[in-house]
């Protein structure tokens, strides 16, 4: 039997509350300690879980409270957001090099059983050769004041394009425009290219009227769309495709063959990504690498000395 992980969460705001009531459930975690700048936050989490000291010294948490891990949940001006550029992603990994630390970022759709599937469909080679992927991620707010929304939102979905694609894009594009508050664009559009002519289209924007979490995945096979907001049948596989005649003598023999087949949702079990992700950094903690079990990280003993005890995705 393990002794608990012991871990402490700075932030308390939007972010930290939902981290806080999944590290306190894990059965081999101990949140010891919360922080927070705000003692109306602290009083309102303290009143729901008492057992975990509320403290407003950051500092004390790093050297005072004898914890193995900390979670940033603080805003973006606060910290670097791993990162705004690649000096800031550096100079966080030689830290933890340096110290013999665990670094890892929280891109939560990593773990989100969904894209889990998606990848499982997408690797056996039901869609066949991925064209082009669409995302959109749109909703009325929240407007942030230190990022536009491009930083805000659309993270999520390159996280998710790359960890399907499995490779980086050759060139990536990204225009917006701020209606509200100048300078802070709060609509965008990316597009990211990669090899065999496949794009990748990222559409955020903080002014939308409804929330969408809609990604479409097109293959020369099948189609995918993957639907987050939806509460049930998350992901919808469409047997459709278009296909070019091979051979064809005259204009007017030339017809594209348009397949219509079924449309499928497969099984997904339902598990709360956070949950899943907090596990994964306390299993890091204690392996003092990244571990095999969710298929994230598989490193050998060299790349393992190559990197140190580092845990991160850039």
């Amino acid at each position: 039997m393990h002794n608990p992980i012991k871990i402490g969460v700075v932030g308390c705001g939007y972010w930290g509350p939902n981290l806080i009531r999944n590290f306190r459930a894990l059965q081999d975690c101990k949140l010891k300690v919360m922080c927070d700048l705000s003692e109306d936050r602290l009083k309102h989490l303290g009143a729901l879980y008492p057992e975990v000291e509320q403290i407003r010294d950051f500092n004390y948490v790093l050297t005072g409270a004898d914890v193995d891990g900390v979670v940033i949940a603080t805003a973006v001006r606060l910290h670097y957001p791993m990162a705004s550029s690649a000096a800031q992603c550096e100079e966080l990994v030689q830290i933890a090099r340096k110290n013999g630390l665990i670094l890892m970022i929280g891109h939560t759709f990593f773990y989100s059983p969904a894209v889990r599937k998606i990848k499982e469909i997408v690797d056996k080679g039901d869609v066949g050769e991925i064209r082009y992927i669409s995302a959109r991620r749109l909703n009325l707010g929240l407007f942030q004041k230190d990022i536009n929304v491009a930083w805000d939102l659309a993270p999520h979905d390159i996280s998710i394009i790359q960890y399907i694609m499995g490779e980086a894009p050759v060139t990536i594009n990204c225009r917006g425009s701020a209606h509200i508050t100048p300078g802070i664009e709060d609509v965008t559009t990316m597009c990211l290219s990669y090899d065999k002519q496949r794009t990748a289209i990222i559409h955020s924007s903080w002014l939308d009227p409804r929330k969408v979490r809609e990604m479409t995945i097109v293959g020369s096979k099948r189609m995918i769309v993957y639907d987050d907001v939806a509460p049930q049948e998350k992901i919808r596989v469409f047997d459709s495709r278009v296909e070019r005649p091979p051979h064809y003598d005259t204009f007017a023999e030339f017809h594209y063959a348009y397949h219509y087949g079924d449309v499928y949702a497969p099984y997904i079990k339902q598990e709360e990504p956070l949950k899943i992700e907090c596990q994964h950094f306390l299993d890091c903690i204690r392996d003092g690498m990244p571990v095999q079990e969710h298929g994230l990280c598989d490193w050998s003993a060299a790349e393992k000395h190559q990197h140190g005890t580092g845990c991160w995705r850039l």
